[in-house]
């Protein structure tokens, strides 16, 4: 049976720079542009957040099948730069600091935690895999 490729969110704008992104499923998150000094993401952080998010759910089912992680962080870094191309992110990098305990199922994780990060980068993560084949993207304007 063949999944419907469709994904979509809608944003609305809540106030001057705050918006509210909703899900198909109803979720939400409020982010702005940081004017005025609000601690919502941005929308950069946000594709940051989706770049370490999509990539660390992808190593986490490979890892946890064996140990559960004493812990797990990823860090998503990038420079914002605005050159003849415009504005963009340039030299983002993800860093997982992944531990396991000690014993044989922690061992396992361990020695799968490489290819597990090596595999999502290269072939699973929906986010990073757009962003590296760079995507078209279209802009229109609907009659309102």
């Amino acid at each position: 049976m063949s999944e419907n490729p469709l994904r979509q969110v809608t944003v609305d704008r809540t106030a001057p720079g705050r918006f509210t992104v909703t899900n198909a499923r109803g979720g939400t998150i409020e982010f702005g542009t940081a004017v005025g000094g609000g601690t919502e993401f941005t929308p950069v952080e946000l594709l940051l957040a989706a770049i370490g998010g999509c990539t660390a759910a992808d190593v986490d089912v490979a890892t946890t099948r064996h140990a559960e992680p004493d812990g797990f962080t990823v860090t998503v870094t990038g420079n914002k730069v605005s050159d003849d191309l415009g504005n963009r992110m340039t030299d983002l990098a993800v860093t997982f600091a992944v531990s396991f305990p000690e014993g044989e199922a922690g061992d396992r994780a361990r020695a799968i935690l490489p290819r597990a990060v090596t595999v999502s980068h290269d072939r699973l993560c929906t986010v990073s895999r757009t962003v590296e084949t760079g995507t078209p993207v279209t802009a229109t304007i609907k009659d309102a």
